[in-house]
């Protein structure tokens, strides 16, 4: 990624200044229903599944690029919103969704990805009792897709690491493969980002097995990677380290 602009657009800056912030901070609020969460909607039609890894690389791609959309910037028509769940406690939940319901998703302010046939949608946060209709009716869990065979690597994109020991559904996965785009991009130099977004914030998403995986931790001590640990709210125990982005491969 060393073909980047001279010049990064003032805009970006400010948003990449804002996500390097890091978030959380404020706790949850005394109302349930006012909890901040970012929905996620993962296309799945029943027919012709995608692959889990390709699925997987289209929700960490959404995830980043609201997180860097003009509209969350200063001034932006989702900044408020954005910025009232990026200062509270993260949260991410992901559905699943098909034929009209996917089309229907596609209405509610957010960023849609597509890749290698596989299609998620990042929709803006806000809180959860006031989740817009077409979204509280998708399903969060049920669909489960196989897991890829271990795909290539592309060398000129960010790996996203999975621990593969921690079987984490699809939907969980989906949730930790976005902590993890967000955490990277608010980790790098506001150039190199510059550099990914103009690549459309691809990425490769796969798992790692135990020996490999202690290399990756390895590097997450020596600053070279950025790891994802999850609150364990769900499916996994509190502090466990779930993914681990490396920037370059």
């Amino acid at each position: 990624m060393s073909s980047v602009e001279s010049t990064v657009d003032a805009g970006f800056v400010a948003r990449h200044a804002e996500l390097a912030r890091g978030y959380g901070g404020g706790g949850d609020p005394a109302d349930p229903a006012l909890v901040q969460a970012m929905q996620m909607v993962l296309h799945i039609p029943k027919a012709d599944p995608p692959r889990r890894g390709a699925l997987l690389a289209a929700a960490a791609s959404a995830v980043v690029r609201l997180c860097l959309d003009e509209r969350v910037g200063p001034d932006g028509e989702w900044e408020e919103r954005y910025l009232t769940w990026k200062r509270s406690r993260i949260r991410k939940v992901a559905r699943r969704a098909r034929g009209a319901q996917w089309l229907a998703a596609q209405e509610v302010d957010g960023v849609t990805v597509e890749f290698e046939g596989a299609q998620a949608r990042a929709l803006v946060p806000g809180a959860v009792g006031d989740i817009d209709p077409r979204i509280k009716r998708l399903q969060i869990g049920g669909t489960e897709l196989e897991g890829d065979e271990q795909n290539s690597i592309d060398p000129g994109y960010p790996t996203l690491w999975i621990d593969s020991e921690l079987g984490m559904s699809v939907g969980k996965a989906a949730a930790q493969v976005g902590h993890a785009s967000m955490l990277l991009a608010g980790a790098m130099p506001v150039r190199w980002v510059y550099a990914w977004a103009a690549r459309g914030f691809r990425c490769n998403v796969a798992e790692a097995g135990p020996e490999h995986w202690a290399r990756l931790q390895r590097r997450v001590a020596e600053g070279s990677a950025t790891a994802v640990r999850d609150a364990g709210f769900t499916e996994v125990a509190p502090g466990s380290m779930t993914v681990i982005a490396v920037p370059e491969n």
